[in-house]
């Protein structure tokens, strides 16, 4: 390594000055089961008010950490004792949110944390009342996002969260003095999240997960760059053929008739690799493809 040396402000001035702000983000809800958005839906709070609104209202947000647990391993090498990760731990995030006239933000959260613990199906208010949680499928959402951007809209990082479900609902504070802007806060639990984005589009894309496309492999696993990436057709949907493919570039009608449409399973099967071969009416995938 060279030694240090001086160096002038233009040298470093374009890193400092592009720096990230933190006042740019958006917070989008999503993946609620469908009896949760019932349970929430008869108490006020719709599905777009849960897509859209209660996600802008979120004034204060934090980007989720993770950490490993660890085992000592003592004994591999002499008077060595090395550390090996055994499990990831993830930590809660903590939001904020402004509530609204209606406290539509405030029942959004309480009764999501009521109907965690409503598996009774007895009604609160009733003598002997007692807790039963339902099944966590029910109660947790795998489509919660963070989107941290700035001003410019150029450059983003998403995180996308599963198994999130509300851990806390933390007392709001309410006093005769001064007035100011009510706001509520919870803390959430979840399994694991993805750092980056997760459409189907963006897989197909190898734009998932924070991937470049210009240096990631398409999804035929090759890795000369000047070869197409391709995209379904119609996803989900399967021909006689399996799955049809376009090169990403081409729309749907113009590879119909320029005939760039591929599938994947004109060519059989060998060794764990979709094999290249043209039948009558529809290429095959070009190259090859690993069996996944």
């Amino acid at each position: 390594m060279p030694a240090p040396r001086p160096r002038k402000i233009s040298e470093f001035k374009p890193l400092f000055t592009n720096l990230a702000q933190t006042s740019h983000y958006q917070v989008i809800f999503g993946g609620l089961s469908g009896s949760l958005r019932s349970y929430l839906r008869l108490r006020g709070v719709d599905s777009r008010f849960i897509g859209e609104s209660v996600g802008l209202l979120c004034n204060s947000a934090s980007l989720p950490g993770s950490s490993f647990a660890t085992a000592d391993i003592v004994g591999n090498y002499t008077g060595v004792a090395e550390k090996m990760a055994h499990t990831r731990t993830f930590t809660q995030i903590d939001l904020e949110f402004y509530v609204d006239r209606s406290y539509r933000t405030i029942k959004f959260l309480e009764h999501w944390m009521e109907f965690v613990s409503s598996g009774s199906r007895e009604q609160p208010y009733q003598d002997g009342y007692y807790f039963r949680m339902r099944y966590p499928d029910e109660y947790k959402c795998n489509a919660t996002r963070i989107v941290k951007f700035d001003r410019d809209y150029k450059n983003y990082i998403e995180y996308t969260f599963y198994g999130l479900f509300p851990l806390t609902l933390n007392s709001t504070a309410i006093s005769y003095e001064s007035s100011g802007i009510l706001k509520a806060s919870a803390s959430f639990s979840y399994e694991r999240y993805v750092c980056g984005r997760t459409y189907s589009i963006d897989i197909a894309r190898n734009a998932d997960n924070n991937l470049v496309p210009e240096l990631a492999t398409n999804f035929l696993n090759e890795t000369n760059l000047n070869k197409p990436v391709y995209v379904p057709v119609s996803p989900g949907a399967a021909s006689a053929s399996g799955v049809r493919f376009r090169p990403v570039n081409v729309s749907t009608g113009e590879a119909i008739v320029t005939g760039q449409l591929y599938n994947t399973l004109s060519g059989g099967i060998s060794n764990g690799y979709f094999s290249s071969s043209k039948s009558s009416s529809t290429n095959s995938v070009i190259g090859t493809r690993r069996v996944i």
